[in-house]
């Protein structure tokens, strides 16, 4: 996913380079626990890092396969699509 066209990729690559920033201004402090906090968001920070690349690996995925399922079939994706558009087109004019 390219950050410039996904917000939430901008969100988290901000939110990471805040926390390196915070880890790099506080290096210099050796209280223990300012170092044990450190150590403990460095470990999170990479945590997170693993496991937003396991989920845009799941997305991936989870895209291509439809796009193969939705080439392989092409007339039943259209009336899919078309009945449940049609459903929720109901459901939400009864609700209103």
């Amino acid at each position: 996913m390219d950050k410039q066209t996904d917000p939430t990729a901008n969100d988290l690559g901000s939110l990471y380079d805040d926390v390196q920033a915070m880890l790099e201004s506080t290096a210099h402090v050796g209280e223990a626990k300012v170092v044990n906090a450190r150590k403990r968001l460095a470990e999170s920070l990479e945590k997170g890092k693993a496991a937003l690349a396991h989920v845009q690996d799941k997305a991936r995925e989870g895209a291509k396969a439809t796009d193969q399922l939705v080439r392989k079939n092409p007339y039943q994706a259209i009336g899919i699509a078309l009945g449940v558009g049609a459903l929720l087109g109901v459901l939400i004019r009864r609700k209103n």
